[in-house]
């Protein structure tokens, strides 16, 4: 996922172009990252939403979205395999259950990391899409370029 952020990001213009479509979808995907990580930490969520009016441009919300990688390896990385199985409540199951009508199914915390690989991968689609309609010619960000391209690591530099 990491690899393919840092992909993504490497094609946003930064700093000269303020796309309020693109800067929604940019905000977003990283504040469900941060919020799943603060939830599996067991953090204070309020510092977590942010929307895109908090960012002058695409740069601050790069800069600001950048520490979550790191902070993931970290807690993921340090994550037992038996934990994973284990049952987890998100903070914001009352606004699922309101959603759906009725509480929602066991969710495990293995269930919420591929949830946040997963909801990543769709919202960075859009990203492209929209990156595509301003000009820009989309990076390939599948998960089997990634193999393709040998597993690399994330590369920064681009952005």
């Amino acid at each position: 996922m990491e690899w393919a952020d840092a992909r993504m990001w490497a094609a946003v213009p930064l700093k000269d172009v303020r796309d309020e479509r693109l800067m929604g979808l940019l905000v977003h995907i990283h504040v469900v990252q941060r919020a799943f990580l603060t939830a599996w930490t067991s953090g204070d969520l309020t510092s977590v939403f942010r929307t895109p009016d908090e960012f002058a441009n695409a740069a601050e919300v790069c800069t600001w979205a950048k520490p979550y990688y790191a902070d993931a390896h970290a807690f993921i990385g340090g994550a037992a395999d038996d934990r994973l199985l284990q049952p987890m409540t998100m903070p914001w199951a009352s606004e699922v259950e309101k959603f759906l009508g009725h509480p929602p199914g066991v969710t495990t915390l293995g269930d919420t990391c591929f949830q946040v690989t997963s909801h990543t991968t769709h919202h960075r689609a859009q990203v492209n899409t929209r990156l595509r309609e301003l000009g820009i010619e989309p990076p390939l960000v599948d998960y089997i370029g990634w193999v393709w391209f040998d597993r690399p690591a994330a590369d920064w530099k681009g952005e």
